[in-house]
């Protein structure tokens, strides 16, 4: 599994042809292909290219589980 870090997360924001990866407990995930992540940003309130896992656990309506939905392509560095 590709290693990533942080730095290398948040090339992936979605915007101008960039693919959009979001970091959720350690693991990199592809949400690139999601309509709930156009341009790099859900709903108005997460962007792309971060680690959302303070955010998702805090403020998310959904669970973690809806994740599950998405490729993980990678974890981050160590």
């Amino acid at each position: 599994m590709e290693e990533f870090t942080l730095e290398e997360v948040a090339k992936y924001n979605g915007k101008n042809g960039q693919k959009a990866y979001i970091i959720y407990s350690g693991k990199v995930y592809d949400v690139t292909e999601s309509d709930f992540w156009d341009s790099g940003e859900h709903m108005g309130l997460h962007e792309a290219g971060l680690d959302l896992t303070e955010d998702l656990d805090m403020e998310a309506p959904h669970e973690s589980d809806s994740l599950e939905n998405f490729k993980i392509v990678g974890v981050i560095k160590k």
